[in-house]
């Protein structure tokens, strides 16, 4: 079950979980979505929205990458 449709505006932390584990995750901060990347999948950053900080873990992922799952924490 992944949490792509609605924000979820009381959780403060999101885990991404591809085919072979998680790959990262997405903390609420103050100024926005701060994403943290597992590996070396690339830098994470901070995003205005929770869809755009999703945007970036899955494109981190590679061009021919499944959307990885979204857990809420």
């Amino acid at each position: 079950m992944t949490n792509d449709t609605m924000p979820d505006t009381t959780t403060e932390t999101w885990v991404a979980v591809g085919p072979a584990g998680a790959v990262g995750t997405i903390h609420r901060a103050a100024d926005g979505f701060r994403v943290e990347l597992y590996g070396r999948r690339g830098p994470g950053g901070t995003y205005p929205s929770l869809q755009s900080a999703k945007g970036a873990v899955h494109k981190a992922m590679g061009p021919l990458a499944d959307r990885p799952e979204f857990h809420a924490h």
